[in-house]
């Protein structure tokens, strides 16, 4: 038996919940990437493993371990010396994390399980807002891995490169395409459950604490009924009525 509407409905929450902490392992993760130094690494060929046992290089600095023991790193202070593809993927992994920032902050407020955030048209806009963000970004972070992984590759294949220096991809590579996959997978479940628009009911209301909801219907009552004998009162004057009251008011 297929599932009914409500529970579909139900199950929304969840699945937010769920794609919220994707999202949140995926920024964690994009960041993590952007600064480990170890996006490549130099390949265990020809007789570099007498001098140095591993070369790294990052986006922000190269690093050296050495048989003793010795581990140092450089920054690169220059950005103009840097290859096409390393400037893009240090300007791409910036914006993947403060876009995914932006949305973790459009997601807390979209979710169908908190108070806060409006009614709920305005947390499904919330919601498709945080699902675009998380797309965004995870785009943003898998570009840079696959050009970056894409030119090791090609430099490591290449006969002309000395083996001294042909690397291989790192660790820092793997966790921005895992970054990337929950990124895209926590984008794509903040837009599949929001529903299209609907006519309006019950549920484009204010969502408020019971306390206040109450209160808000008090008031409509009160004012409903003192409506309600204004015009019981216009009703039952005659004609007469009207007429000397409207005749007593002229001569005031």
């Amino acid at each position: 038996m297929l599932p009914s509407g409500d529970g579909l409905r139900m199950a929304s929450p969840g699945m937010q919940i769920f794609g919220f902490v994707l999202a949140l392992l995926g920024i964690m993760g994009a960041t993590l990437a952007t600064l480990l130094p170890n996006w490549k690494v130099s390949a265990d060929v020809a007789s570099n493993i007498i001098s140095a046992i591993t070369q790294m290089q990052g986006l922000w600095m190269d690093c050296t371990w050495y048989s003793t023991g010795v581990f140092s790193c450089t920054l690169k202070y220059s950005v103009l010396a840097l290859p096409a593809y390393l400037q893009t993927a240090r300007t791409t992994m910036v914006l993947s994390c403060v876009l995914a920032a932006l949305g973790l902050c459009l997601a807390s407020l979209g979710l169908k399980c908190t108070r806060w955030g409006g009614a709920r048209r305005s947390k499904q806009h919330a919601a498709l807002a945080s699902g675009g963000c998380f797309l965004l970004s995870g785009t943003l972070c898998l570009v840079p891995a696959c050009w970056f992984t894409d030119e090791v590759i090609k430099s490591f294949l290449d006969s002309n490169v000395p083996p001294n220096n042909k690397f291989e991809p790192g660790g820092a590579l793997y966790v921005a395409f895992v970054s990337a996959g929950f990124l895209l997978a926590g984008g794509s479940i903040f837009c599949a459950t929001c529903p299209g628009k609907k006519q309006g009911g019950p549920r484009d209301l204010i969502l408020l604490p019971p306390d206040k909801l109450l209160l808000q219907q008090q008031q409509q009552l009160l004012q409903q009924q003192q409506h309600d004998q204004l015009q019981h009162q216009y009703c039952s004057l005659s004609p007469m009525d009207n007429k000397t009251g409207y005749s007593l008011q002229d001569y005031v």
